[in-house]
């Protein structure tokens, strides 16, 4: 009885110091992702600001009475609902006009992608090709809603049709890019989508980050999946 009641201490000590080492690498990775995003969104906006204001000039440009910039609520982390960024690349009127397209969505599940959406403007086109619509986000990533690497939040209308297994995308802050963007991106379909979320969430760490980020650089290059 004695050896039982010991091999039980033992066992006991040997899961509390794997939970307490567990806990200490989730606070170094916590820190060290959260100084990447400041700092990479920083050097981001630096370094791309002359994009920036180009891209903001074509815009007005082409539709002088339209707001440069488009915010759209979105899902984050444990379903905080947040402001996303990014530049106006369609219609103004575009979200009154969705309900009439949804019935050619080309993507399965709960999302819409439409290859030619007329809502799409000239500027529009090239800068989701490029993904530079993307790019106000950054300010999110300054703020904290939004990681630099993490899974795409999703719309409120998308999450209503979440079953309890996709909302387990939920459970970390969302990201500019992720295991999606950085591979497949439009080529996969929802629930692919959410496996990769999930492999993501499962294996996240510093390195895979970084190596996450390099991916998605390559990717924006030579993309054909994108719009």
């Amino acid at each position: 009885m004695s050896n039982l009641v010991k091999h039980d201490s033992v066992h006991t000590s040997s899961k509390e110091a794997l939970t307490a080492e567990f806990a200490k690498q989730s606070i170094i990775y916590t820190f060290s992702k959260r100084s990447l995003d400041i700092v990479g969104a920083l050097v981001g906006l630096v370094l791309l600001s002359l994009i920036l204001f180009i891209v903001a000039l074509l815009i007005k440009f082409e539709d002088p009475k339209g707001p440069i910039f488009f915010s759209q609520k979105r899902i984050g982390k444990n379903g905080k609902e947040f402001k996303m960024y990014k530049f106006r690349s369609m219609v103004t009127d575009a979200e009154a006009k969705l309900e009439e397209l949804l019935k050619f969505n080309e993507i399965e599940g709960a999302m819409f992608k439409m290859k030619d959406d007329p809502r799409v403007t000239k500027v529009g086109r090239f800068i989701r090709k490029t993904s530079i619509d993307e790019l106000p986000q950054l300010f999110n990533v300054l703020k904290g809603d939004m990681s630099l690497v993490g899974p795409r939040p999703p719309l409120p209308r998308e999450v209503e049709e979440y079953t309890p297994y996709h909302m387990q995308r939920l459970l970390v802050t969302p990201g500019c890019t992720g295991v999606w963007q950085a591979s497949a991106r439009n080529s996969v379909g929802f629930e692919e989508m959410v496996e990769m979320d999930l492999y993501y969430i499962e294996n996240r760490s510093f390195l895979f980050d970084m190596k996450i980020i390099f991916k998605t650089v390559i990717v924006l290059f030579g993309s054909k999946n994108a719009f």
